[in-house]
């Protein structure tokens, strides 16, 4: 017995995926066959039945790896330069991640006001200070935990352990594909390697595998893996279609002696995808066809993906985020629904990524540079396209870095708050809800904010009421909530 059962806040939207199957085993052999087949997925179970008018439909996550400052970058504390050097007191007993607090500790950087608003940024992202009155600010977030792989979950998927559907998979599931030749969920890597936990940020877990995301890696040679067949001198196209067709067969024999499991649906329709992506994908991640100004805007590097990082600097850290942001706008405009967008690996040497435990403007100073650049042409690339109304951006990161040193030039880890922006899809700009005047903890510790709210803000943009939006799983009805999580009401325009 299948139990991984709908709610009946969606039910009765899902396809009967046995009989799905016994079609889709009919009709592969033919290319028209692999277009229909696919655009039968295209229906999120919400499609046509929004809880209330969207004022977005697509979203972009930027997440930083690691833990990036908050008060290196977004959340300007005078405090810390009036106090740097001296005994870091806030008043209660501190236990951190792997130090003893050290002194108050201000930071490399400069910061200067921006926009009419007159927003404090860093020097590291002033770039974003051209586009900083789009920007929500949201500094009085707090997380769960100083854990890196817990954190890391908790911002992506809701929860702090592994087996809960991404927010990336409960949009697709949602809301469906806008485009039946590419994925609806996409996940850009850094180069370098997968982020704490891996493909766990971005599993479907108990929803359909089709909403899992799917990895690119532009500018390697091999973007998406396994999209054509590899070099051979015997594999020639027309047996190439005759072993697809033959393994469609056995898939389907496979698929009608297991109903109700949904994995080999979800192969299944990764081939048929797979034969259409090599037409949109190869289109969509060649940024060549991009106007050099465009190709400027975003920082790609005259070297292009090739360029030196064998020490961590500005010029490579540029190139390589603002190549996923540009990748990432061809991707929205072809109709993907949530693309996820990385910066930092897992903890390695040499380290790239935002986990300063050693070296603030080491790490931070490069990361953060290329970041901005590429964030900032984003939004004004997709502004001067009429697509920021309806996207949102959310950048995020699984929790902040304190004000008081950890050794001497580095900072350990912060979950008790930190900073998200927001921007786009009926967002206005501003800062909404403050850290204390260290950046240590909420300034209102009763009124903080959570990742749910950011999650129930995202899903309300896009027309969800997020207490709606359920799965039961195991005999409980699970949300990409919890059961928690409030409407930001005041960052909606």
């Amino acid at each position: 017995m299948n139990r991984n059962k709908r709610s009946t806040d969606i039910g009765g939207r899902e396809r009967d995926f046995l009989n799905r199957r016994a079609f889709l085993g009919t009709i592969a052999g033919s290319f028209s066959g692999l277009a229909l087949s696919d655009l039968l997925a295209r229906d999120g179970v919400l499609s046509g039945t929004l809880h209330h008018p969207p004022r977005a439909k697509r979203v972009v996550q930027l997440f930083m790896a690691g833990a990036a400052s908050h008060v290196d970058t977004f959340d300007h504390k005078p405090l810390l330069k009036k106090k740097d050097g001296t005994p870091w007191d806030p008043g209660e007993t501190v236990e951190l991640f792997q130090s003893t607090p050290g002194a108050c500790f201000a930071g490399p950087w400069g910061f200067r006001p921006y926009g009419q608003s007159g927003k404090m940024l860093s020097d590291i992202v002033a770039p974003l200070g051209e586009v900083v009155d789009e920007i929500a600010f949201v500094h009085n977030l707090v997380g769960k935990t100083g854990v890196h792989s817990q954190g890391t979950l908790l911002q992506t998927t809701g929860f702090t352990f592994p087996g809960f559907p991404s927010a990336g998979s409960w949009v697709s599931y949602a809301l469906g594909s806008e485009n039946e030749n590419l994925p609806s969920y996409v996940v850009l890597p850094d180069h370098r390697g997968f982020a704490s936990n891996g493909a766990k940020n971005w599993a479907n877990a108990f929803l359909p595998a089709r909403h899992q995301g799917t990895v690119i890696r532009p500018g390697s040679e091999t973007p998406v893996a396994d999209l054509f067949a590899p070099k051979s001198d015997f594999i020639r196209p027309e047996n190439d279609r005759a072993g697809l067709a033959a393994l469609s067969s056995l898939n389907s024999l496979h698929a009608a002696a297991r109903p109700g499991d949904d994995r080999l649906e979800a192969r299944v329709r990764s081939y048929e995808l797979a034969a259409a992506m090599q037409l949109s994908a190869t289109d969509a991640l060649d940024v060549s066809r991009e106007p050099s100004h465009i190709q400027k805007l975003y920082g790609l590097a005259p070297e292009g993906p090739g360029v030196d990082d064998t020490t961590i600097n500005e010029k490579a850290e540029t190139e390589f985020f603002g190549r996923k942001c540009l990748v990432a706008r061809r991707l929205l405009e072809r109709g993907v629904r949530f693309v996820q967008v990385w910066s930092g690996n897992d903890n390695g040497f040499p380290r790239r990524n935002w986990d300063s435990h050693e070296d603030v403007k080491r790490d931070h100073g490069p990361l953060a540079v290329g970041m901005a650049h590429g964030a900032s042409a984003l939004i004004k690339d997709l502004k001067q396209r009429g697509m920021l109304d309806d996207t949102i951006i959310l950048w995020t990161t699984e929790f902040g870095r304190m004000p008081c040193s950890q050794g001497s030039q580095g900072r350990d880890h912060n979950p008790f708050v930190f900073t998200n922006w927001l921007c786009g899809g009926g967002i206005k700009g501003g800062t909404f809800g403050e850290s204390d005047e260290w950046g240590f903890r909420p300034a209102d510790r009763t009124h903080a904010s959570s990742v749910y709210d950011i999650h129930a803000t995202i899903l309300h943009q896009l027309g969800i009421d997020h207490t709606k939006l359920s799965v039961r799983n195991n005999g409980i009805d699970r949300r990409l909530t919890d059961v928690h999580g409030h409407v930001l009401r005041e960052v909606i325009g």
